[in-house]
């Protein structure tokens, strides 16, 4: 793992929304708004912090995700492109901790942290199938 970053640096991710980002549950009621969800935020909000960790990992490794907060203020509508900003807040270890903000121009959509760990890719696999056997 390298890291080219210090805290405050920041990438940014922008994302248009599709009506397949809607809030909408298949099992009990299907449409609940015509927004993005919440859900589809955090997918989002997730990727912007990946930003960093693929200039981070090295060969054989990958970032796994470790935690997710979210904080959802306004909606973001169909054909809106929602601007997410994430921010270097530290590395932990191997663990990177980013702040997120979401912004449709000046409309605050979310707020929120993400955590992802860099990890070996082969001890990663090893990993999941050592649980798998398990089960």
């Amino acid at each position: 793992m390298r890291n080219p970053f210090h805290p405050g640096d920041q990438q940014t991710h922008r994302y248009t929304v599709v009506a397949a980002d809607f809030a909408q549950f298949e099992a009990g009621g299907g449409l609940v708004h015509p927004v993005l969800s919440t859900f589809a935020l955090t997918r989002e909000m997730e990727w912007a912090g990946r930003l960093f960790v693929l200039q981070m990992r090295e060969a054989g490794e990958e970032g796994i995700g470790t935690m997710v907060e979210v904080q959802h203020h306004a909606p973001a509508f169909e054909g809106e492109t929602v601007e997410l900003t994430a921010t270097f807040a530290a590395l932990n270890g191997r663990e990177l901790l980013c702040t997120v903000e979401a912004r449709v121009g000046e409309r605050l959509v979310a707020t929120g942290r993400t955590g992802q760990r860099i990890v070996d890719k082969h001890k990663l696999a090893a990993r999941f199938a050592a649980l798998r056997a398990a089960e």
